[in-house]
């Protein structure tokens, strides 16, 4: 029913930008899309929050990401990107996308991507 992939990973050295895209297909009729987000997890640990874009305007960044990451969707198009620069090689993981689809007044899911690997070294 959804398909969720995510692009843009790759080496980076410390200090640079890496620009993260995500894009959602939904293959049957829906109502709109509401959170989108970026989680990440590092070898040997869990899997945490980046950033969150909802629907109606407001975001939300991890404490780590605050000040150096900037979300942003564009609903047109099902997609969700995450710029992230001054990058460290603490932020080094996978990048996992996550797409709430809401499909009716009575039914909303979460849909996850394979995941993007990101990273930060010289």
């Amino acid at each position: 029913q959804v398909q969720v992939v995510e692009s843009g990973g790759g080496l980076v050295q410390p200090g640079g930008s890496l620009r993260l895209s995500c894009a959602a297909s939904v293959f049957r009729p829906f109502h709109s899309l509401n959170t989108m987000a970026w989680y990440r997890q590092a070898p040997g640990k869990e899997r945490e929050l980046v950033a969150t874009s909802t629907s109606d305007g407001p975001t939300n960044y991890a404490d780590s990401a605050k000040g150096r990451f900037t979300i942003s969707r564009d609903d047109a198009r099902n997609r969700v990107y995450i710029q992230m620069n001054s990058l460290e090689p603490e932020d080094t993981a996978v990048y996992y996308c996550s797409v709430n689809v809401v499909w009716d007044s009575f039914t909303n899911r979460d849909y996850w991507g394979q995941g993007t690997q990101v990273t930060v070294s010289s």
